[in-house]
């Protein structure tokens, strides 16, 4: 089993900035991709940005030159630093990870953070 536990939501003004921590422990052999979705109420799930183990990052289209994914293996954590944020932008940030437990590959999530913009 692999546990997520996620940082850094909140409520921030329209333009203000975030960081997003999400840390896993457990038992397991690597943790492969992490990432970051998230969901508006009403909306479903959407991606926001993932990483590869050796640094390959992808971002949704909307978040692209705002935000930034990075991630430090040897803590196994994963973080979102999110500038320009828009009132678009809130939702429930949830951190995703796949792990690679006795060879094979199996999707972790977190809780979920909440985050706001007010404008």
């Amino acid at each position: 089993q692999v546990q997520l536990v996620e940082s850094g939501g909140g409520l921030v003004l329209y333009g203000g900035s975030l960081r997003l921590s999400c840390a896993a422990s457990g038992r397991f052999f690597s943790i492969n991709d992490m990432g970051w979705y998230r969901q508006a109420p009403g909306k479903q799930r959407e991606l926001v940005a993932t990483i590869t183990s050796d640094g390959r990052t992808n971002y949704a289209d909307s978040v692209k030159g705002r935000f930034g994914i990075s991630r430090d293996n040897d803590k196994n954590t994963v973080y979102l630093q999110m500038n320009s944020l828009k009132p678009l932008d809130t939702a429930v940030y949830y951190c995703y990870a796949r792990a690679l437990i006795d060879h094979i590959a199996v999707d972790y999530w977190g809780q979920g953070t909440q985050v706001t913009v007010s404008s």
